[in-house]
């Protein structure tokens, strides 16, 4: 199978009033998300949805971006079960090969906008939302309602990626929190320093250095604390609890290409491959030899798959 990343990003308008209904609005982001996407890959691709979802409400300076990571098959059992719907490509170009294409990004982000707005009215006409005034609420849906909503498909790295590698690299984002130690630098005289994605577009990928005061980067840390036995990861249409054991049964079925098991032998020079080691470093100013305490790499989807920081795992899975 051919698996894709799909975000869906909450515009910036309606942060406070997903910080002042939490429950209710991240739950919609979920179902939103869910509905928009369950459209466009019946309408488009004739198939049956499935994903696997994580709710991610931070950015690189801690502040409230809501958005959800899906993981999504491109190909599948047909809506009736009774073929295989193979994922589609591009036509490629003279200069750029055929590549992996899901559904229309631009479509997918409208439905994902009328499916939200109409959920705000409806929490609202049923008391369910708690607004301050709902005169400014209906002036900015009203505009939002007129503009594209964020939603960002990413196909596969490489014609190797598999689902695994993909649902590791979104592991990341469940069992940390909102920032890394690695990428904290200071907290002296009340100040709390550390590193940021540059947002200069010229600056693209360097970090620069953000410095808050302790206070500040107390309330922007606590910002994404979810309430209480709310579930930041979901699965929806085929991967659901309820369908998954029938979808997996006609994926195993259907699809044209051998589904690996849990049964399957793995790879024994695996064990063998270890990450190299990062080379000892220096004190610019007493020139000591310094040590690692600790390390936590979270590089880009392509990057992790393809780059410097390509896992074991994965050289292990393309070249055998």
């Amino acid at each position: 199978m051919t698996y894709f990343q799909v975000v869906f990003t909450l515009p910036e308008q309606l942060s406070a009033l997903a910080l002042g209904n939490r429950s209710a609005l991240y739950k919609l982001l979920f179902g939103a998300a869910w509905k928009a996407l369950s459209h466009s890959m019946r309408e488009e691709l004739g198939m049956k949805p499935a994903a696997a979802t994580v709710l991610h409400t931070w950015n690189q300076r801690l502040e409230h971006h809501p958005h959800i990571h899906a993981l999504v098959p491109g190909s599948g059992p047909s809506i009736d079960g009774k073929r295989w719907i193979p994922c589609r490509m591009t036509k490629g170009t003279r200069d750029e090969p055929p590549k992996p294409f899901l559904v229309d990004n631009k479509r997918l982000g409208w439905r994902f906008r009328d499916v939200f707005i109409a959920g705000v009215k409806r929490l609202q006409k049923t008391g369910k939302l708690r607004v301050v005034d709902i005169e400014v609420l209906n002036a900015t849906l009203a505009t939002l309602k007129e503009s594209d909503w964020v939603v960002f498909i990413e196909g596969p790295p490489t014609a190797h990626s598999k689902a695994e590698h993909v649902l590791k690299y979104l592991a990341r984002y469940i069992t940390g929190g909102p920032i890394a130690n690695s990428r904290l630098i200071a907290n002296e005289a009340g100040e709390v320093s550390f590193w940021a994605r540059s947002t200069d577009k010229s600056k693209k990928g360097e970090r620069v250095k953000v410095t808050y005061s302790g206070v500040e980067f107390l309330r922007r840390w606590t910002l994404h604390i979810l309430p209480k036995g709310f579930t930041r990861s979901r699965f929806f249409g085929g991967w659901s609890n309820a369908c998954r054991k029938a979808y997996k049964k006609q994926c195993d079925a259907l699809s044209p290409v051998p589904i690996l098991t849990s049964e399957t032998p793995a790879n024994a020079a695996e064990s063998e491959l270890t990450e190299s080691q990062p080379a000892i470093k220096k004190c610019p100013k007493c020139e000591v030899e310094m040590e690692l305490m600790s390390l936590t790499n979270r590089p880009g989807w392509g990057e992790l798959f393809y780059g410097k920081h390509q896992p074991t795992w994965w050289r292990n899975d393309e070249h055998g």
